[in-house]
């Protein structure tokens, strides 16, 4: 009887105490909160119109178990460049950063970085995303690629005097965030200073540098327009100056040990559909950006005759990248057409 009792009195509750703790532990591994790290200010393009809508999309997608935490302008610690290997060891679980701020670790990939190739920001980065799975997925073999994109083109961004042509850069410190554009700006006539864009407006503010190259969008957000007088763009009618490739990458442990409910919703909102989106919202950042910097400074139109020079000057930048990329295994020449043609594709409507 008293073994009865103990059986009813105690253990019953017990098992049922640890059943209910069970369901529920079972109910809370499903809702997974991501840490998203990225390098700019919660103003920005990029935390504001891309990565907090994104974020917001896969919450409601997954019924409220995916949720994000998210780290501006470095908050978890680190460097920009460090941010790719955060996604590879799981100190975030997912990154948004540009992989030219690692020099050479992706060689096939900064194709798209040479000069005048880049159409629309949407375009070219649908033409990223698909290249990289034909061409370069290697690259990236160590973390989940969500997106890959680029920005409008970039202009330059003058303290002193602005620029009209490749004389006007003689002598001058210019700014570039990798190393295509350094070697670039170098064939123009400046001396390059490559350096990650959250450096720019200290280097500005304490004359490290004479001017940036930078795109519209991200003008706003470091304060561009203030820190320099005079601002130069390309003729619209020519293709891009340069841009810069971004990746959206989730750290592949992280992924896998997903749920396959939750698997299926980071797939659906990933890919070449990403890419394109982000590069559109690159795109449609620029003109708000651009009317900012009208209102304060003078812009200087780039004509096409004059890109025209600047074009022949960088032109040995392709034959470098060819030969440096076959140097290591790969048709060079054969990447740079595929490039090219993949922009074209994505750039007709």
């Amino acid at each position: 009887m008293k073994s009865d009792k103990l059986f009813g009195g105690i253990v019953v509750p017990l098992l049922l105490a640890a059943a209910l703790s069970a369901t529920a532990g079972a109910a809370t591994a499903q809702e997974v909160t991501l840490k998203v790290h990225h390098f700019l200010p919660p103003p920005s393009t990029a935390h504001a119109k891309f990565i907090t809508p994104w974020c917001d999309k896969i919450n409601r997608e997954s019924g409220g178990k995916l949720k994000c935490q998210i780290y501006p302008a470095m908050q978890l610690g680190g460097t920009p460049p460090q941010l790719y290997d955060q996604a590879r060891d799981g100190v975030a679980d997912i990154v948004w950063t540009l992989p030219g701020y690692t020099a050479g670790r992706f060689p096939k990939t900064e194709v798209f970085e040479l000069p005048f190739l880049m159409t629309t920001a949407e375009a070219t980065s649908k033409a990223v995303w698909e290249y990289v799975q034909g061409n370069s997925a290697g690259e990236f073999k160590d973390v989940k690629p969500l997106a890959f994109h680029v920005h409008g083109p970039g202009h330059f961004f003058m303290v002193r005097q602005p620029v009209k042509g490749m004389g006007d850069l003689k002598g001058l410190k210019v700014r570039a965030p990798t190393r295509l554009t350094n070697k670039m700006i170098a064939a123009l006539g400046a001396t390059p200073v490559g350096m990650p864009v959250p450096q720019v407006p200290e280097a500005l503010s304490k004359g490290v540098i004479d001017g940036a190259v930078v795109p519209y969008e991200v003008v706003p957000a470091i304060k561009a327009h203030e820190l320099t007088r005079f601002t130069s763009e390309g003729d619209p009618r020519y293709p891009g100056l340069y841009t810069t490739v971004f990746i959206f990458a989730m750290n592949k442990a992280k992924y896998d040990s997903l749920p396959a409910d939750l698997k299926k919703v980071i797939d659906a909102n990933s890919g070449i559909e990403l890419s394109a989106w982000i590069g559109k919202v690159w795109d449609e950042a620029d003109g708000p950006a651009r009317k900012l910097v009208q209102d304060r400074n003078p812009i200087n139109l780039i004509p096409a005759s004059e890109l025209e020079k600047w074009r022949k000057a960088t032109a040995n930048l392709d034959d470098e990248w060819i030969k440096e990329v076959s140097a290591k295994g790969a048709d060079g020449r054969k990447l740079l057409e595929t490039a090219k043609a993949l922009i074209a594709k994505h750039g007709k409507k």
